[in-house]
């Protein structure tokens, strides 16, 4: 799902853009905010994704160095995702677009969206 032409482009604002990437990073971003967090949680709480899609979204955000992925060895294995110090400081950034929408949104929401997550 990355685009490499966005991740290395000569625009600073372009690559930020191929690093955040699409719709799903800021919410597995925010969903996880500042705790740790398994697979299946996530699954259970992130909106509309499919587990594969959230599978490619987590190892994309692994290796852009925004998420750190925890592997127990266990039976059964476990295995947990937290924000790097990089993934918490993008969390300020997500709060002023949630001002933003907030400031300007138009459209109403109603009380009993089919969302899991509200955020």
């Amino acid at each position: 799902m990355r685009d490499d032409r966005f991740c290395n482009s000569n625009c600073l604002f372009t690559r930020a853009i191929g690093t955040i990437g699409n719709k799903w990073k800021p919410i597995i971003i925010n969903v996880i905010a500042n705790r740790t967090m398994r697979f299946g949680q996530l699954d259970a709480i992130v909106p509309h994704i499919s587990r594969k899609v959230l599978t490619e979204q987590l190892k994309e955000l692994e290796q852009d160095g925004l998420l750190e992925r925890l592997a127990y060895k266990e039976l059964p294995p476990r295995v947990e995702y937290k924000l790097s110090e990089k993934g918490l400081a993008f969390l300020p950034i997500l709060e002023h677009i949630k001002e933003w929408n907030i400031k300007y949104e138009v459209a109403t929401i109603s009380k009993e969206s089919d969302y899991k997550y509200a955020g």
